[in-house]
């Protein structure tokens, strides 16, 4: 029986402890419930990193976003997923950044945007949740049926028995894809 390989991430580190203030008036329910939370990290292959989040324990609201030291040009990242080793690929998000897998979804900027630092496997899961909620609140059978194939085909790229392509597009630079594998391109500003 031959050895396992396993291709180990980069560890994402935090540079500091987050800074957290508490007691905050939310802009949307105007309680004094709204917590801040900042903290810097070093991602590998991509820089040092500030993560900015604000949450609310009366309305709920969230907002999360990531930047990097660094300024950067606007990019598009290309991953051709083909493997379930892929899955554990490093992806930096930042609330400007659309996400697509073609032939399946998007997630597009808006208000309720957030960046974030996960890996392959959580952007999927991502899409997965909003192609669970199209299925679930779906009145027409056909759209239920439409929604249970997506969710067939991204279980399917998953498990690397199909391929599929994630891409990433920030105007602003601060998204990445950490893997020899994404082509990296420059948008025009």
């Amino acid at each position: 029986m031959g050895k396992k390989v396993v291709h180990e991430q980069p560890e994402v580190k935090a540079e500091s402890a987050p800074e957290v203030i508490t007691g905050e008036p939310c802009a949307f329910c105007h309680q004094k419930t709204l917590t801040l939370m900042d903290s810097e990290m070093d991602v590998p292959f991509f820089g040092k990193c500030y993560l900015f989040s604000m949450d609310c324990s009366s309305c709920g609201y969230h907002k999360a976003d990531v930047e990097a030291e660094e300024e950067h040009d606007p990019v598009r990242y290309t991953l051709e997923i083909s493997d379930e080793k892929d899955m554990r690929i490093r992806v930096v998000k930042s609330a400007n950044a659309t996400v697509k897998i073609p032939h399946v979804g998007s997630i597009e900027p808006g208000d309720a945007s957030n960046g974030y630092i996960t890996n392959v496997e959580g952007v999927l899961n991502r899409i997965k949740k909003q192609i669970e909620v199209i299925r679930d609140d779906a009145e027409e059978e056909e759209d239920r049926k439409k929604a249970k194939n997506l969710l067939k085909k991204m279980t399917k790229i998953m498990w690397g028995q199909e391929k599929g392509k994630l891409i990433i597009e920030d105007p602003s630079g601060n998204s990445a894809i950490i893997s020899d594998k994404a082509v990296k391109e420059k948008m025009k500003k």
